[in-house]
């Protein structure tokens, strides 16, 4: 497997677009995640099929957030993607969270060429508010059977906030 923070940059911002790997399907319960150190994905743990993920979870290469990972992006699409691919995505928004008392930002996306919407996504304010509420819902709750009350959160931005946001996570990764 190949190391994606050796092999992929954030993106073209400036272009337009970010990469993206993919962590977690949608509909999926097991938490995978990044191993920076081993460069190989891992299961974390297995949540309860009550919080099976509302979207497709990834990361952006080359980046870290205040959690010290790297910055998570929740990836829009129709249909479940798989761990270990990576995509370019349009940035559509931010959605601010706060875990043990660090902000976890979660970058809104989705694929850079999407046929099956005609690119009809550009900011949250696109998207259904249903959906919005869900990954808010999910966000705020997914712990709840561990630590109740963690996290908590639900302020958001646009694209622009969003790429300042991957612009501060990009700093601390070139001192690295």
């Amino acid at each position: 497997m190949a190391d994606f923070n050796k092999i992929l940059d954030a993106g073209d911002v400036d272009g337009g677009e970010i990469n993206v790997v993919v962590e977690i399907p949608t509909g999926s319960n097991h938490k995978i995640e990044w191993n920076r150190e081993l460069a190989v994905f891992e299961l974390d743990r297995v949540e309860p099929a009550i919080f099976a993920k509302p979207c497709n979870y990834g990361f952006i290469p080359q980046t870290l957030d205040e959690d010290c990972d790297e910055l998570d992006a929740w990836i829009l699409t129709d249909e479940p993607l798989t761990t270990g691919i990576f995509l370019k995505d349009k940035v559509i928004g931010v959605m601010i969270f706060t875990d043990d008392n660090e902000v976890d930002d979660k970058i809104v996306v989705v694929p850079a060429d999407d046929r099956s919407t005609g690119n009809a996504y550009n900011s949250l304010d696109d998207l259904p508010k249903q959906l919005i509420n869900q990954l808010e819902y999910h966000f705020n709750h997914y712990k709840d059977l561990k630590t109740p009350g963690r996290p908590t959160g639900n302020s958001g931005g646009d694209a622009a906030e969003a790429n300042g946001v991957r612009e501060d996570a990009c700093e601390p990764w070139a001192s690295l």
